[in-house]
């Protein structure tokens, strides 16, 4: 055997061509050249031993790596090393690999062998594992032998310890990621709330770039009154403490809509409390508030996408309304703005992992958002899972991704008679007060509400009339609304403070009709309006 032809094909190693007769030291101080620390004379080169006087069997019987060498198109066993025969068994020389060498089935190398053969070109495979939980490195190189029509040399290296520590690194990231997705989930709302009017869905989906989860979230409240809140927001950065951050962050959103406050309002709140949560952790958010009897999203975005709305006709609108910095950043005054949600229409809310992408500017991702839209029909649900084809968001996706679909549905035939409104201007005097009890005895009536319920509509109206004349300014006005669901009562005047429910003494000759109205009703509120007005509703749930 050579070792000249085939040693050449092993890493690191170069190719030597001897001059003149093969193996001579001549020769040899032909291809290095002189030795730095001798003499020119000759003489000392006269020690300098030939590659060829390296007896090679021994070198390859001391390497640690597992060597083998085969030789032919069968792929026959010529030499296998002592590491080699350690770890998998010694193998009788001229047999084929195929018949007496299972591991290398087992690491895949047959395939590989026969790729080298064929293009004399070397090729390695990392980190294949057997059967006994072993793994190993092996790198095939071609050996030329004319006589034994070539040949390969295998070589292994066990990598079983790396492979094991990657395996518990692995390992270790998958059980962080569970916990932060975990989190994350669970400070994401388990079931959204659905309003009367409006049909909701919403998806999220975390990447899986690496073992740490944005801080996406959204939430959809209940005002009162018909009203609805919906939230969308991104807290920048990754990991439990984003998603800590994005949890604390639904929480105050929730209670400061339990206020009442218009959309910018409740923004300015949430950046102030950003900034005290954690300076460094920066989010964006939009807060939107639905009222039906308008007919229009009001909303207040805190860096955050535009919303996106679809008309029954597929035409799509985008919030051109102001946008305010990131909350935390502190230092602005956030302002609302509106956008029209007529029956029929379908508004999208979404965070920047559907539509950021690399190598590419955000507003051709929202662009490619509203084409996705523009064709979007079916439920909510049906509309989130085909926006997110069409952005190609798919469970290998390098970012988090937070959808809300709202439809507002265009509702015809019988749906459409469990949904009415009424309205009456009250212009104030002694006859306002009857006047309005009439109005609504009427209305319920036709609605053809059970005698109880009607009756009890009726003493909720005079008391919200009641209570608004003495301490009300004009315009004055009462408003009736009923739904599927429930029959909603609201008053509204141009004074801006808002009653509350007081104890009455024995004494007392007012104060006493909130405190009706609580009892009575299923659920009641106030808020102030724009323009510096009030307004005092309540609920009734209907009977099924």
């Amino acid at each position: 055997m050579n070792f000249t032809r085939w040693s050449a094909r092993l890493p690191g190693t170069q190719r030597r061509a001897a001059r003149g007769t093969e193996g001579s030291v001549p020769a040899a101080r032909g291809e290095y050249g002189q030795h730095p620390e001798l003499p020119d004379d000759g003489a000392a080169t006269a020690d300098v031993p030939a590659l060829e006087d390296f007896p090679v069997r021994e070198l390859l019987g001391r390497l640690p790596g597992l060597v083998a060498l085969v030789y032919g198109p069968e792929h026959r066993i010529a030499y296998v090393n002592d590491a080699y025969a350690a770890a998998f068994g010694p193998r009788p020389a001229g047999a084929t690999v195929a018949d007496t060498c299972p591991e290398a089935e087992e690491l895949g190398l047959l395939p590989l062998m026969d790729q080298v053969l064929r293009s004399g070109k070397p090729r390695t495979v990392k980190s294949r594992r057997t059967r006994d939980g072993g793994s190993y490195t092996v790198t095939c190189l071609p050996v030329d032998s004319p006589r034994l029509g070539g040949g390969v040399l295998v070589h292994a290296a066990d990598v079983t310890d790396h492979a094991d520590a990657a395996e518990r690194l692995r390992a270790s990231e998958r059980r962080h990621r569970e916990t932060a997705v975990t989190l994350q989930r669970s400070l994401l709302p388990q079931e959204l709330e659905q309003p009367d009017d409006l049909r909701i869905a919403a998806t999220y989906q975390p990447g899986v770039a690496d073992a740490a989860v944005g801080g996406d979230w959204y939430d959809v409240i209940t005002l009162g009154a018909g009203r609805t809140a919906l939230v969308i927001g991104d807290v920048m950065g990754r990991g439990v403490r984003a998603a800590a951050v994005m949890g604390q962050l639904r929480t105050a959103v929730r209670a400061y809509a339990r206020l009442d406050l218009p959309p910018h309002e409740v923004l300015q709140l949430l950046d102030g409390l950003a900034a005290e949560i954690d300076a460094s952790q920066i989010a964006t958010c939009v807060y939107a508030i639905h009222d039906p009897s308008e007919g229009k999203l009001v909303y207040a975005s805190a860096g955050h996408l535009p919303i996106l709305v679809r008309d029954e006709d597929g035409t799509v609108r985008r919030a051109e309304g102001p946008t305010g910095p990131p909350l935390g950043t502190g230092g602005w005054l956030h302002a609302s703005g509106s956008i029209a949600l007529p029956p029929g229409s379908t508004a999208v809310l979404y965070t920047d992992g559907l539509v950021e992408r690399r190598r590419e500017d955000i507003d051709e991702g929202v662009a490619a958002l509203a084409r996705a839209l523009s064709g979007a029909d079916g439920t909510p649900q049906v509309v989130c899972d085909r926006l997110l084809r069409a952005l190609g968001v798919t469970a290998e996706h390098d970012d988090d991704v937070a959808v809300l679909v709202v439809q507002h549905p265009s509702r015809r035939g019988t749906d459409a008679e469990l949904f009415h409104n009424a309205a009456l201007e009250l212009l104030g005097g002694v006859e306002a007060a009857p006047r309005a009890r009439a109005f609504a005895s009427g209305v319920l009536s036709s609605w053809r509400f059970p005698v109880e319920l009607r009756d009890l509509g009726v003493l909720a109206t005079s008391e919200l009339v009641a209570n608004s004349l003495q301490h009300g300014t004009p315009p004055m006005r009462l408003r009736l609304r009923r739904t599927d669901r429930r029959l909603i009562i609201e008053v509204t005047d141009g004074d801006d403070h808002l009653p509350r429910r007081r104890r009455a003494e024995t004494e007392d000759e007012a104060g006493r009709g909130i405190s009706i109205i609580a009892t009575i009703a299923s659920s009641w509120g106030s808020r102030r309006t724009p323009g510096g007005g009030k307004a005092v509703w309540c609920e009734f749930a209907l009977p099924d």
